[in-house]
């Protein structure tokens, strides 16, 4: 409780700035013109007047008027002191070191002739403080992984509120310790912050000394830092390997880690670089799934390499796939194959067949004639595969004229595989049954 008091009422004065020492009233015969006066006494440092292991020199200093002689005392006895002229007057001073064993109530007088005045201050100890808490957890942490650091700061062992304190660390193999965070404690002196890891090492707080508080340095605490894992990107696969611009691609891989096989959870990037390009480009991300597997979709533009990339992290290398190359081709026309027709229907075996249609491709919104390689397909009745029976070419308007002989009943269609401008296209199919 004394410990208490003491601590309350040194931050009591403190907080009232300078000491101010009290004087008498002053007396009919000092209120004459030509009677000396003398002003209160003020100390450097301000009272009360802190010490900690060395002796504090404080400077006294007042001010007479009509004397020219003046002296000072402090627990009576005699300090020296000069003077030097101050707005028709004379500042005297005088100089008195105060070591651990002043600590206590002095008194101080000044006089000049018969005026004087008086007053006391006091001499006290720095404040001890002290961490008798301080915890960095876990133990063992991997590279990037977050420590929790708390503890506890107190000053004649209460807790000591809203003071700052620094988070240092030394890392293995090396001998200073470095500022890595601040704290300010809260109530009861407690304290917490989170740092992020990167290396093995020891912990501790610091407290640096005040005007009024001694230092104060927790034990250390020691954390171990993992090192990082490798990881690879394996059976990454673009796909399909030659496309037309504008259509989809799909990626797949899987992530693995040294030790742990597929990992989920973690973030994949998907990179490009075009034909003639040196750098790659992001595209899009992907999260692992279940075994490290992922998979991603993204349009095709123009020819290039595509890779999966991942950055690292929480205590596990980077790592990059191979790239994988696809092909993009110029986007082709839509086609159409319209009014297939084979006939005569019913037919007798071995005679002819007159195939007809029209072959059109789109361009701009509009249908028009297409000259282009069509394959008449047969597929016989309880078949399950189409059969190539001729090629016909289409003329500059898209007509379509073909003959081939019934052998049996079936359905029949034109087929167009597309060309380097259009895409392909399947007619209707057409049912001939044929008569013995």
């Amino acid at each position: 409780m004394l410990q208490r008091i003491r601590v309350a009422a040194l931050a009591a004065v403190l907080g009232a700035g300078t000491l101010a020492l009290a004087s008498p009233p002053a007396t009919a015969s000092a209120t004459a013109a030509s009677a000396p006066t003398v002003t209160p006494v003020t100390l450097a440092p301000a009272a009360p007047v802190v010490v900690f292991d060395a002796d504090v020199p404080v400077t006294f200093t007042f001010t007479t008027r009509n004397a020219a002689t003046a002296s000072l005392k402090v627990d009576g006895a005699t300090v020296p002191v000069t003077s030097t002229p101050a707005g028709g007057g004379l500042k005297w001073t005088g100089t008195k070191a105060f070591g651990p064993a002043a600590v206590g109530r002095h008194t101080v007088v000044a006089a000049a002739g018969p005026a004087s005045t008086s007053g006391s201050f006091d001499v006290v100890r720095a404040l001890t403080t002290a961490f008798p808490d301080f915890d960095a957890s876990p133990d063992s942490v991997e590279r990037g992984d977050t420590v929790r650091l708390s503890g506890r700061l107190v000053v004649e062992r209460e807790g000591y509120a809203g003071q700052t304190v620094a988070i240092t660390f030394r890392e293995r193999g090396t001998d200073a310790y470095r500022e890595v965070a601040k704290v300010t404690t809260g109530r009861g002196g407690w304290f917490r912050t989170r740092v992020r890891a990167e290396a093995t090492g020891w912990w501790r707080a610091e407290f640096a000394a005040t005007a009024t508080a001694r230092a104060a340095v927790a034990d250390a605490d020691r954390v171990d830092v993992r090192r990082d894992l490798d990881s690879r990107i394996v059976g990454f696969d673009a796909r399909p390997q030659r496309v037309e611009r504008g259509d989809r691609l799909t990626f797949t891989g899987a992530l693995l880690v040294e030790r742990r096989g597929g990992v989920p959870g973690r973030r994949v990037s998907i990179e490009f670089k075009a034909d003639g390009s040196w750098r790659w480009e992001h595209v899009t991300d992907v999260v692992t799934g279940r075994d490290g597997r992922f998979r991603a979709s993204a349009q095709a533009r123009v020819s290039g390499w595509w890779r999966a990339e991942y950055q690292g992290g929480h205590g596990v290398d980077g790592s990059v796939s191979a790239a994988d190359r696809v092909r993009v081709d110029p986007a082709r026309a839509e086609s159409r194959l319209l009014a297939f027709d084979a006939r005569p229907e019913p037919v007798r075996r071995g005679r002819s067949l007159a195939m007809t249609g029209l072959l059109q491709a789109g361009s701009d919104g509009w249908w028009r004639g297409h000259r282009g390689k069509v394959a008449l397909l047969f597929k016989p009745l309880g078949g399950t595969k189409w059969q190539h029976v001729k090629w016909v070419w289409s003329n500059g308007g898209g007509r379509l004229t073909t003959t081939t002989r019934a052998w049996s009943s079936g359905h029949w269609k034109f087929a167009f595989a597309g060309d380097a401008r259009t895409r392909g296209d399947d007619s209707r199919t057409d049912y001939v049954r044929v008569r013995r």
